[in-house]
């Protein structure tokens, strides 16, 4: 089974031909994600994350919700 959870985009790094580099905090950890998928996320934003991609923006509120079901501390 695969999890995708969601986690807070806290920088965006220099766009390359290939990749839109950023890091994200989930569960209190900072990971490197690809926002390649996700050209309109910002920083700040929530994303759905899974494989080290942003796969797709939530809400706050849902991104929120999602984390507390899974008992998981927002970061």
């Amino acid at each position: 089974m695969c999890v995708a959870i969601p986690a807070r985009i806290v920088s965006i790094g220099e766009k390359t031909e290939v990749s839109r580099p950023a890091t994200v905090c989930a569960a209190g950890i900072e990971r490197p994600v690809d926002l390649s998928l996700v050209p309109q996320a910002t920083v700040g934003d929530y994303v759905v994350t899974h494989s080290g991609y942003a796969i797709s923006v939530l809400s706050r509120a849902r991104a929120v919700e999602t984390i507390e079901m899974l008992g998981l501390d927002s970061g």
